[in-house]
């Protein structure tokens, strides 16, 4: 890969379907979901981290011919790309054949899966169904994140919410 894949949603999130990969889908995508306004170039996920959905995630994520992504080299690096070594790390920073994703195993604020898959809420999309954050949830991650931009979010986030 000599660019950067613009994010195909339907093909990544296909993807992980396919490999029976549990996750929730987070961030900025999962909010817009809910109808938040803002663009995302990638998608953020929270996995499951048994043994057994880290074979998967690891199976997809082969697929998708996942390297690391940094700034310096956004077409990634090489890693060896399997459940050992992504259990390894709890945040990994991915670009992929369907563009970039992001993978955080406890989102700030948050205690990972399944702290965030109780609340989650089912989506239909791109011809799966899939787990994606509640409004609170990504409200709650991203005021514990604090950054410049979540801030912001979190204003916006929060009068869709008061909206409900």
């Amino acid at each position: 890969m000599s660019e950067v894949a613009p994010l195909d949603p339907a093909r990544l999130i296909g993807t992980l379907d396919k490999h029976s990969v549990r996750f929730v889908l987070i961030g900025a995508l999962a909010a817009r979901l809910h109808g938040f306004p803002r663009l995302t170039a990638d998608a953020d996920i929270t996995p499951a981290s048994d043994p057994s959905n880290m074979e998967h995630l690891a199976s997809a994520l082969r697929e998708l011919h996942a390297k690391i992504y940094t700034d310096a080299i956004p077409e990634g690096l090489k890693f060896d790309c399997s459940a050992a070594m992504l259990s390894r790390a709890t945040m990994w920073n991915l670009v992929t054949s369907a563009g970039r994703i992001d993978i955080a195993f406890k989102p700030a604020g948050t205690d990972g899966y399944d702290d965030l898959a109780l609340n989650a809420e089912k989506f239909e999309a791109y011809g799966v169904e899939f787990l994606a954050a509640s409004l609170s949830d990504i409200i709650r991650s991203k005021e514990a994140a604090g950054r410049p931009k979540d801030r912001e979010d979190v204003a916006i986030l929060k009068a869709m919410q008061r909206k409900r």
